[in-house]
């Protein structure tokens, strides 16, 4: 695969609030410094909730591509992400990614088989390849 160039811009609003956008997409997102943080921004995505969003919607999508591949019958896909931030030698980190993903299969026989198409969609996604953040999977396999 060739490289890819993705753009973003960003634009200061007020305060701790600016409004991320790319010309590749259609709508903008409104971002702010978290409250946990002096001046922080209640009930707006912070650059932490965009992390882990990004860990978590990279394995989705490589998961839909792996179980496609596989030929994974599956009827349900839904993923929790924790991401968890902490001061480390002066410095705030992205130290964990917590992936709790829920998959309901058509198949009790195809169980095993989910359970290593999710592992190796974890270790195939490109940003956690891309991190020094640790990545754990905590799956939940479902049949119906």
């Amino acid at each position: 695969m060739e490289s890819h160039i993705y753009n973003v811009h960003l634009n200061w609003i007020a305060d701790r609030i600016g409004e991320v956008s790319s010309p590749e997409l259609l709508d903008a997102i409104d971002v702010a410094t978290p409250p946990q943080f002096p001046k922080g921004v209640d009930g707006v995505w912070s650059p932490e909730h965009f992390f882990t969003a990004a860990v978590n919607s990279c394995f989705m999508t490589t998961f839909l591509a792996v179980a496609e591949n596989s030929k994974l019958e599956f009827k349900k896909f839904h993923c929790s992400a924790e991401g968890k931030l902490e001061k480390v030698d002066g410095k705030y980190l992205m130290t964990e990614v917590l992936l709790k993903p829920e998959l309901l299969i058509t198949n009790e026989a195809d169980r095993e088989k989910a359970e290593r198409i999710l592992i190796k969609s974890e270790q195939a996604c490109l940003i956690s390849n891309s991190i020094t953040s640790k990545v754990f999977l905590q799956p939940e396999i479902k049949v119906n």
